[in-house]
């Protein structure tokens, strides 16, 4: 797969940095979730999708690390960084063994197929 993503030559060296630096935080944040947990969820207030996935893993005692940025009044441009890094548009961001497989229909599709339990060895 590949992602159009605008090639770092057609970027002024004067804002490479500026770029770089933009909430690289939370991106590490993640990331470090990522790498030390087998799921991830990657959500936010008053979004009822990532409770849905959550419920959803609660449902079949999958253990998980939650993450939440911000409300769909707070903390958007943060999450544009994820976004971004990730070119996954929508939350919650869900992560099994540091694969991103989608939102929380994809999650539920994952475990009523059973690859689910195959992805994290059960």
């Amino acid at each position: 797969m590949t992602r159009n993503i605008l090639d770092e030559a057609q970027i002024h060296p004067a804002i490479r940095q500026t770029i770089t630096d933009k909430h690289a935080d939370i991106v590490r944040e993640v990331q470090a979730a990522v790498a030390a947990n087998m799921v991830v969820v990657v959500g936010m207030r008053q979004n009822p999708f990532p409770k849905k996935a959550r419920k959803a893993l609660d449902a079949i005692a999958a253990p998980y690390k939650y993450l939440e940025y911000g409300s769909y009044l707070g903390a958007w441009k943060p999450r544009t960084a994820l976004k971004m890094w990730t070119g996954w548009s929508t939350f919650p961001m869900i992560f099994v063994k540091g694969t991103l497989i989608g939102g929380s229909s994809d999650l539920e599709k994952l475990i009523a197929s059973g690859e689910f339990a195959r992805m994290v060895g059960n």
